[in-house]
This record gives structure tokens, sequence and C-alpha cells, in this order.
């Protein structure tokens, strides 16, 4: 029977290969898409590592992951830098990160913080930050861009750039009184830091001591040299929008959450980062699902492609069955012979598909993790992407069961009638 099913696939071998090539295609797309999905998935929840709290102004969870971690949206309210200091000296810390929004750049956001920041930050669950050009900022005028800010504006260490107040185009809002040098760039990372301006805290007051609620003082100049004869003191923030915070054990987390829950000077919030993100990725994680769908319907176009095929083959190869039929062959025979060519055919396909996938995987990987922040590798197949190839080949089976039915309802008398 596997013999005779062989030679009838290479005596149709055109149409046989046409098929395999249909469902090589689909499980190609919905592999791929659930690669895709799990990648983006990981990525997005790998957004921020290694942050035990985030430690912001009195606000919801998302709210405060929002502005602190993707930079989308602004503070309610910010931390007096009296009480971040105060948590900051609390025996539990292990590190802590300041970091204080508000000004942008040509559409990307401004981020003030400590050179730390580049040490501490972690991403898809261990990796820190890496410099293409450059390194941190050592000097006060000295700004770290992300991979991102640098493709989109042709900017190279040692560019000078301008910071705006505030996050909108406003005339007249600029602080171009103070220009600042970029001393790094950053590797592109898949996260917010792609598209963020990165300045100590020092500068960030600098550019604000001739201003006031909002709008520039009238006659009041501050230059660079007055900037420098400063004491470091009298550019110490008065508040930060939000803090990174690393504990010394994790145990601690929900004690020191508590704590700064509690807070009595302020009301401030701490959240964690892994909780927010998973109660965000719930809100938008609708187009993964979509894309799934999308895969799943081509998968099923098709196996509809695969049936057919078969069924309009059937007409011709009547003969074919009357004289399987007048050898011997029982009505279960022909239907296993039909079934079996369509369980070769979507396995051939499937496999074929897989193998197509992480060839592109391997091929395209670099670009993928480049270009848009995943990180795709040929890891073996998940239990998910198991069901998914079982799934294609059971309706595989089924696709060739509806012409096997109709072959079986023929008749030798039929199979041997030629009709013009």
């Amino acid at each position: 029977m596997l013999r005779l099913i062989l030679l009838s696939l290479l005596n149709r071998r055109t149409t046989a290969l046409l098929s395999v090539l249909g469902i090589a295609v689909s499980v190609s797309l919905l592999l791929g898409v659930e690669k895709l999905r799990v990648s983006a998935r990981d990525s997005f929840a790998s957004t921020i590592s290694g942050t035990d709290l985030i430690v912001g102004a009195r606000a919801g969870d998302i709210q405060l992951l929002l502005y602190a971690v993707f930079r989308i949206g602004d503070a309610t309210n910010n931390i007096g830098w009296d009480s971040y200091q105060e948590i900051a000296a609390r025996p539990e810390i292990d590190w802590i990160v300041p970091l204080s929004l508000g000004d942008s750049h040509r559409g990307f956001r401004v981020v003030g913080t400590e050179a730390t920041f580049f040490s501490h930050y972690r991403y898809r669950q261990d990796k820190g930050l890496e410099f293409t050009a450059g390194g941190p900022f050592s000097d006060m005028f000295d700004a770290v861009i992300g991979a991102e800010v640098a493709a989109a504006l042709g900017y190279k260490q040692g560019s000078m750039i301008t910071l705006t107040h505030g996050t909108g185009e406003l005339t007249g809002a600029d602080h171009d009184n103070l220009p600042f040098r970029i001393s790094g760039i950053l590797k592109p990372t898949g996260t917010p830091v792609d598209r963020a301006i990165h300045v100590g805290l020092p500068a960030i007051e600098a550019i604000h001591l001739d201003w006031r609620s909002g709008s520039r003082i009238p006659g009041l100049s501050i230059t660079e040299e007055k900037v420098r004869a400063m004491t470091p003191a009298s550019l110490q923030p008065r508040a930060i929008t939000a803090a990174l915070v690393g504990l010394k054990s994790p145990i601690q987390t929900f004690r020191f959450q508590r704590y700064v829950n509690g807070y009595r000077a302020e009301p401030l919030t701490a959240i964690l980062p892994g909780v927010a993100l998973s109660r965000l990725w719930a809100l938008i994680g609708i187009g993964e699902r979509a894309l799934a769908a999308v895969a799943i319907l081509v998968v099923l176009t098709a196996l509809l492609g695969l049936v057919t095929t078969i069924y309009a083959t059937l007409n011709e190869r009547r003969r074919e069955m009357a004289i399987l039929r007048a050898n011997g062959a029982s009505p279960y025979h022909i239907v296993l012979l039909l079934v079996t060519e369509s369980a070769i055919l979507t396995f051939s396909g499937a496999v074929l598909g897989t193998l197509i996938l992480y060839g592109l995987i391997l091929m395209l990987s670099a670009a993928f993790e480049a270009g848009f922040g995943l990180q795709l590798t040929p890891t073996p197949p998940s239990a998910r992407e198991w069901l998914f190839f079982l799934l294609v080949q059971g309706a595989g089976l089924l696709a060739g069961l509806i012409p096997a039915l109709r072959a079986y309802r023929h008749s030798l008398a039929d199979g041997m009638t030629i009709r013009s």
C-alpha cells in the first residue's frame, strides 16, 4: 500500500509538490508568528529586569511604569529630594538610581539620572547596557543617547544638541544657552532606552536655573561659565520623578514596598516592575492574539487548498480507483489510500515549513535583534508548537477524509463508465 501511494504521488508530483509548498509556507507562518509572539512577550516582560522596585509619587502601578520605564505621559507629582535621600539611606538598599523627566529633544524624552544608571539597568533577565561609541557622561554637559535617537537624527559621538523645555515643540522653549555634547551612544536594546537622551541630574538643574513655573525668567540668562562656577550643593535637585531600586535581598521586597507605600513625609508608591509589566501586557497584548488568528486562518486556507486539490483529481483518478477495485481493493483500501496520501503531504509540508522557519531564524536573528529588539533563537519547539504541529497533521487527515468518503461511494461500475 505504501509503495502504491508513493508511486501515485510521484505520478502527480507537480500537484503534490505545490500542495506541500503551500502547507510548508502556512506552517512556517504559523510557527513564525508563535515564536514572534513569545519573543515579543518575553522582550516586553524583560524591558526592565534586576530592578526590585520602582518608586514614584502616589499613582497607579501602570501609570508609574509608563512614565518611569516607557517615558510615556508625565508624573502627577514628584518625589522630594529629602525623601529620596532618606529612602536611599535605608539599610535594605543595595543600589538606587534617580530619574528626572520633563524635557525633550526633537520628540525624544530626556532622562536626568546618574552615571550608575548604565551599570545597574538590566533588561532581558541580566543583560546590561553597552556602548557602540564613547561611554557614560563624565562632564556636566555630556549626554548619552539611545540607538534609535542616533539613527533617527544622525548623531555621532561629539555632536552638539540643545534640549527643549517640556515635551512639546514650543517656540522659545529651547535651553539653547546650555548645549550638550554627546559623550556616548548605546547599543540597541529593544527597550525605551533606545529612544531616550540621558544627562546628569546637575545638568537638569542647571538648564532650569533661569526658568520658573515653566517659563524663562525675563532678563536672566545662565551661561556655562556661571554654572561651572557654582558649588555642587547649588545644583542639587529639589525633586525627582522616580527611582529604580535594587535591594540586598529579594526577601525584603514586600516589606520595603509596604514601607514606601506608608511613607509619612509625602505620598509615595512602590511597584514591582514584573507585576506591572504583566498587567500592562494583558491590556495591550491583543495584537499577538490577532496575529495568531491570522496565521491559523492561513493554515486553514492551505488545508482547504489541499482538499480542493485531492477532490479535483478524483475525477481524473476514477479509472485508477476502478482498476484497484477490480484487482481486489476494498472501499476501505481506497479510503486508506487517499487519507494516507493527504497525511504524507501534510507531514512533508509541516516538516519542510519547520525547516524553512529555522533557516530564516538563523539568517535573520541578528537583523531582528538590531532592528526590532526581538531575540529570535532556533530553540527546540515548545509544547505549544508541538501542539500546533499535531493539530495541522490532524487537520490534514480530515482534509483527506472528505474526498476519500466521496471515492468510497463510487461503485465499481461507475468507475469503469466513460463519461463524455
